[in-house]
């Protein structure tokens, strides 16, 4: 699968691109047709401590699956966004078989 991380306003380090990249590969195992992933970090201007934006998309054959989550890390926020992304393919997953 090929994911493409981009960072605004700031620029991401190997780490935090490495465990995305993980993250997200993982998703392959659920759903077979994927595409390809776009992942956008975002830090956002307000005074919470839960700044820090994961924005992922997952590009399947037919249509989209998209997740935004927000936390106090970009890896949290990862986990979060993935987490969603998991129930949101099984859907997609059944749907495709008729259930």
């Amino acid at each position: 699968m090929n994911i493409q991380i981009s960072s605004l306003h700031f620029k991401a380090d190997s780490k935090l691109e490495e465990f995305i990249n993980e993250k997200v590969g993982k998703l392959d195992k659920i759903h077979d047709g994927i595409i390809g992933a776009e992942v956008t970090l975002k830090l956002e201007n307000t005074d919470k401590p839960e700044n820090k934006t994961a924005d992922i998309r997952i590009k399947i054959r037919g249509n989209d699956a998209i997740s935004a989550k927000t936390a106090k890390t970009f890896e949290e926020a990862t986990d979060n966004a993935v987490d969603a992304l998991k129930k949101q393919l099984l859907k997609i997953k059944d749907k495709e078989r008729g259930n």
